[in-house]
């Protein structure tokens, strides 16, 4: 497992980087001020993520269930979070106004991440 926790990680850094670049070049002129800050908090949010699912692939989650756990809610918090705040900033350039309703999926994410600290936490606490 802790070789897909790097991989999850080197994909999501990847992406992280690549949407941090396209943000501030290629949107920093069609987003408002305050679409362009939530592009940036988005950003922020999955990068420190990515270094919370790195510092787990030391930790050999194979033998601890709330590690195995915090691996899957960071994750998961990275594409609802994440994920839906790049949706919602960019939801003017894209023309997708519909996708207004996915305003309560960001503090969902918010959720997992929290959770993921918290089973983070527990299995270090746990750990042999």
């Amino acid at each position: 497992m802790n070789k897909q926790i790097i991989i999850t990680a080197a994909i999501y850094g990847m992406l992280a980087v690549i949407t941090g670049a396209f943000g501030a070049h290629a949107l920093k002129s069609r987003l408002e001020a305050g679409q362009l800050e939530v592009w940036h908090t988005a950003v922020q949010y999955q990068f420190y993520h990515v270094f919370a699912l790195l510092f787990l692939s030391t930790l050999n989650p194979l033998n601890n269930n709330y590690l195995a756990w915090s691996y899957y809610l960071f994750t998961f918090g990275i594409i609802l979070f994440s994920g839906s705040l790049y949706l919602l900033a960019a939801r003017n350039v894209l023309g997708w106004n519909w996708i207004k309703f996915l305003g309560p999926v960001t503090p969902l994410g918010g959720l997992f991440f929290i959770l993921g600290w918290i089973t983070l936490a527990l299995g270090v606490l746990k750990k042999p």
